[in-house]
């Protein structure tokens, strides 16, 4: 996906196309600028803070203006340079293979839906828990509540140039507690800010 995502960040249409066919346009222009609901969302990230799957590093980016450590991880290369131009740190690199710093993040950023990379929540937050430390925090944005929780077979295409298919999950709101408590979380807690839903799932100290 990342030749057409890293094009959607300039501009370029882009949709997403589910395997029965649906498509949807592909917004990537939002997650440029601040969205409702950010200021929560940063307030509540304690320093050090790993963004995965940071984007152009919006989130990231505000991190670092507010003297807070943080470091986004992204599988785009164009994505990660759009983040280091805005002042944050950040690297190529995948959620699951090696990251600095594993178990010690104070916490571990899901946003923006994030928590459907891979297309497998269950395997992420538990890696998310790996990385976290003892008592830290896994900050996950959801579903809203009575939304199905579901995992699709994706691609990203613009005109005739299309993507290779890969996984993608949402996840209510409604389930994250089940998932948390699979996940080995210590507690989970969901809360909602400018009609966004999210969790902070703790880590056992």
């Amino acid at each position: 996906m990342g030749e057409l995502y890293a094009e959607s960040l300039t501009g370029a249409a882009t949709e997403i196309e589910y395997a029965d066919g649906t498509r949807r346009p592909l917004e990537s222009a939002r997650w440029l600028e601040p969205i409702d609901g950010d200021e929560a969302v940063l307030a509540r990230c304690a320093a050090p803070t790993l963004d995965v799957g940071s984007g152009p590093g919006r989130l990231t980016a505000a991190l670092a203006r507010r003297n807070v450590p943080a470091l986004g991880i992204d599988i785009t290369p164009h994505a990660v340079r759009l983040t280091r131009r805005a002042g944050g740190f950040a690297l190529v690199r995948d959620v699951f293979d090696q990251v600095p710093r594993s178990g010690r993040w104070a916490t571990v950023l899901l946003a923006d839906g994030n928590i459907g990379i891979g297309g497998h929540p269950l395997a992420l937050l538990r890696r998310a828990g790996e990385l976290a430390r003892p008592g830290g925090e896994v900050l996950a944005e959801l579903e809203p509540p009575g939304t199905a929780s579901r995992v699709d077979r994706v691609r990203l295409r613009r005109g005739p140039a299309r993507g290779e298919w890969f996984g993608w999950a949402q996840v209510s709101v409604s389930d994250i507690a089940r998932l948390g408590a699979a996940a080995g979380f210590a507690s989970v807690e969901p809360w909602r800010q400018a009609g966004r839903w999210f969790a902070t799932l703790r880590t056992h100290a």
